[in-house]
């Protein structure tokens, strides 16, 4: 998503936001399999693991899988896709996009590696191996996040609504509209499919929101103010997203754009 100019929610939208964000991974897909009663839980954070990030790349999408991270990163002329060294930091392998692109969110589906752009509704497969672009797709709209629930591809576009497409054609075969406790929730961003929930960073704002594929109803929020102090956001567009999963030892990984730092975290009960 493109950030030339810090904007700012609206005071209502705020106000909204935080009423409807006041365990476990497996308690959450749980969850997802069954309607709500009352209002969703809000999960707090606990620090594991602190791993440094490059803090020029505007992330725009995140994802882990056979031990490397794979970051795909925004803005015209500077938008790339890397393999990273969780543990370093150190970029492996980059694919550096033509200019006229804007990165945006990144999955992989079966050996699929797919990258969206923003405003030029193109996407693009690469081989996983050697980041080479092999073929590309096209889509109506903006393009945000995107995810894989193996079965087919989720994406955002930055409203309350998540389309899913056939990983073959890349057609829109469902839509589905996001809601807590009946009302909208907007600026969907980076995804990630996690255990049977998709979990959603709600752009310019801390909070990842976890949804009900099925139905688009959300089912939790997570709290993660304070994650990253102020002194260390040293850029107004410096707001969280990136979500990762490491399925094999189940660690759960979060960063932001410009961010100096990725932390692997642990969900923990919010009173």
């Amino acid at each position: 998503m493109c950030r030339f100019s810090h904007r700012k929610l609206p005071v209502g939208r705020w106000t909204t936001l935080i009423a409807l964000a006041s365990g476990s991974l497996g308690a959450l897909a749980s969850a997802a399999e069954r309607p709500s009663q009352g209002a969703p839980p809000v999960y707090g954070y606990k620090i594991v693991n602190t791993y440094p990030h490059d803090r020029t790349a505007f992330c725009q999408g995140l994802l882990f899988a056979d031990g490397v991270l794979y970051e795909g990163t925004g803005q015209y002329g500077r938008s790339t896709l890397r393999k990273v060294d969780l543990k370093s930091g150190k970029v492996l392998q980059l694919f550096r996009m033509n200019s006229q692109l804007f990165g945006e969110g990144i999955t992989l589906h079966g050996n699929d590696l797919i990258q969206l752009t923003w405003r030029n509704q193109v996407g693009y497969v690469y081989d996983k191996q050697t980041l080479e672009p092999r073929a590309s797709f096209r889509y109506a709209g903006e393009g945000w996040g995107i995810a894989s629930d193996g079965q087919q591809l989720i994406m955002s576009d930055g409203s309350d609504t998540l389309r899913f497409l056939d990983p073959k054609t890349y057609q829109v075969v469902r839509r589905v509209a996001v809601r807590s406790q009946g009302r909208p929730v907007e600026r969907l961003n980076e995804l990630e499919y996690i255990d049977g929930v998709l979990y959603a960073n709600v752009w310019e704002t801390d909070y990842v929101v976890l949804i009900a594929p099925a139905t688009g109803e959300v089912i939790g929020w997570i709290d993660l103010r304070g994650l990253l102090g102020p002194l260390e956001r040293l850029h107004p567009d410096a707001v969280l997203n990136g979500i990762a999963y490491d399925a094999k030892d189940k660690r759960l990984f979060v960063t932001g754009k410009f961010w100096p730092k990725l932390f692997e975290i642990k969900l923990v009960p919010k009173s």
